[in-house]
C-alpha cells in the first residue's frame, strides 16, 4: 500500500463504514477525474479513490457517492467543492533537492549557456509544484550560480499546480523543519530561517521574492498564452498520466521555451522521441532534458 493509501486508511478510522462504490460509479469517477485533470486512475488505486472522495463527502455531510457526484458537476458550489476534492486526489509527496543531478545539470550547463548567449533575465518553470520545495530548490541554486557572474543576471522561478491549498504553502515558504536535512549546509545558512519553538524554518524573505505561484492544469498549457521560459522543470508528474495524454502535455509545455531553452523531465517518464521542436540534450547524461534550437 502507497504512503498516501495508508494515510487515508487511517484517516478513515472512527468515521464508520466505507460506502460500497461499484464498478459503474467507479468508471464514473475515474471519467470525470481524467476529463478534468488527464490524470489516470488504474483499477488498482480504487480503495485508494474510495477513500478519498469518502473521506471528503463525508465532511461535507454527504452519506452516497451518487449524491456527492451530482454535487460536483452543477453549479458554482460545485466547482469550489470540486477545487477542495482535487487536493485529496493529488499526491504532492516532494522534498528539497529531490534530483541533485537535475539540478547541477540546469545550473553548471543550461545556465552558462543560456548567459553566454546574451540572457540578461532568466526566467524558470516548475510545474506541478506542490507544496513549493522545488520551487525554493531551484530559486537557491540559481541564486548561488549567478552570484558568480561579473554581471548576475536577473531571474525568478515560477511554480504552477492545480492544488490551492499546495500553492498556499509554497507561497508562504515555511516547513518543517525535518525537511531542512535535504538541504545543503551552504544553502541552509543562506536561505533558511529558524523560527521560534524551533520545528519549523521559513526560505528567507529575498529568496522568496524571486519566486511566484500560479494555479495552473498542466493541460491547459497547450493553450495559454506564450510563457518565454528558459527553463521548464517537470518531474515525477507525467507519472500520473497515460502515454498519449503525457505526450500532448510535453508538446504543451515545449511551446513555451525560447530559443535554447531547456525542458527538465523525470527519468523515464517520456518514452518516444524528443517533443515536438526540440532535440536531445545529449550533454545532460542520465538527466532527461531536451533544448530548443536556435532556428
Amino acid at each position: 500500500m502507497a504512503v498516501a493509501d495508508q494515510q487515508l486508511a487511517q484517516s478513515w478510522q472512527g468515521l464508520g463504514a466505507l460506502p460500497e462504490m461499484d464498478d459503474q460509479q467507479f468508471a464514473r469517477w475515474v471519467d470525470l477525474l481524467e476529463r478534468r485533470t488527464g490524470m489516470a486512475m488504474p483499477s488498482e488505486r480504487k480503495s485508494f479513490l474510495v477513500t478519498s472522495v469518502g473521506l471528503r463527502m463525508r465532511e461535507i455531510g454527504f452519506d452516497d457517492f451518487d449524491a456527492y457526484y451530482r454535487h460536483l458537476v452543477s453549479g458554482v458550489a460545485g466547482n469550489l467543492e470540486w477545487a477542495a476534492l482535487v487536493d485529496r486526489l493529488t499526491v504532492h509527496e516532494t522534498r528539497f533537492f529531490r534530483d541533485p543531478c537535475a539540478v547541477a545539470y540546469v545550473v553548471d550547463q543550461v545556465l552558462p549557456r543560456l548567459v553566454a548567449a546574451g540572457s540578461r533575465e532568466l526566467n524558470l518553470w516548475s510545474v506541478g509544484c506542490a507544496t513549493g520545495e522545488e520551487v525554493y530548490t531551484l530559486a537557491m541554486a540559481v541564486a548561488d550560480a549567478v552570484s558568480t557572474y561579473p554581471e548576475p543576471p536577473h531571474f525568478g522561478v515560477t511554480g504552477t499546480d492545480i492544488s490551492l491549498h499546495a500553492l498556499s504553502v509554497g507561497r508562504h515558504g515555511t516547513y518543517a523543519r525535518r525537511r531542512m536535512h535535504d538541504i545543503p549546509q551552504d544553502k541552509r545558512e543562506a536561505y533558511c530561517e529558524e523560527l521560534p519553538g524551533g520545528n519549523r524554518f521559513r526560505v528567507t524573505g529575498a529568496l522568496r521574492r524571486r519566486v511566484g505561484f500560479a494555479q495552473m492544469n498542466v493541460l491547459d498549457a497547450p493553450r495559454a498564452p506564450s510563457l518565454r521560459m528558459d527553463v521548464i522543470y517537470c518531474q515525477n508528474l507525467l507519472i500520473y498520466f497515460d502515454q498519449e495524454r503525457r505526450r500532448a502535455i510535453v508538446d504543451g509545455l515545449a511551446r513555451h521555451l525560447r530559443p535554447e531553452g531547456t525542458l527538465v523531465l523525470g527519468a523515464g517518464e517520456l518514452v518516444r522521441g524528443p517533443p515536438e521542436g526540440l532535440v536531445r540534450a545529449r550533454e545532460a547524461g542520465d538527466v532527461l532534458a531536451f533544448r530548443r534550437p536556435v532556428q
